[in-house]
């Protein structure tokens, strides 16, 4: 159902960084990019994630209440993922752990403000 997501970016070659390293542990790799956008995918037909400057070229924010959930399968993986984000930069919105029943996630924010949330359900 979901073709891709996008998150805004101010800073294209900061974030494509950040992106390629930390969407490359994920096997994920650039499915096509202009000088606007860069989309990651893991193949054809399926979902990208791509940052993009804001076509109305104002400042990207990160949206209030707006988070993209990334499946992480296990919880091994998720503590992998997680410290390669921040590793990279990224801003600790909750380190990995138990979240209540079966759910196992943990949080963090790119350069943009962007709040990304790695999971997998034990």
């Amino acid at each position: 159902m979901i073709s891709h997501i996008m998150l805004g970016t101010n800073d294209i070659d900061k974030s494509a960084k950040f992106y390629d390293a930390f969407l490359g542990e994920m096997g994920a790799v650039r499915a096509m990019e202009n000088e606007r956008f860069i989309a990651w995918s893991f193949g054809k037909d399926t979902a990208m994630l791509i940052i993009i400057k804001p076509h109305n070229g104002e400042a990207a924010t990160g949206g209030n209440g707006t988070m993209v959930a990334l499946n992480g399968t296990n919880p091994e993986t998720i503590a992998k993922l997680y410290a390669k984000a921040i590793e990279l930069g990224a801003t600790d919105e909750g380190a990995p752990g138990d979240r209540g029943g079966s759910f196992h996630g943990a949080y963090f924010r790119d350069f943009d403000g962007n709040k990304i949330n790695l999971f997998c359900y034990v």
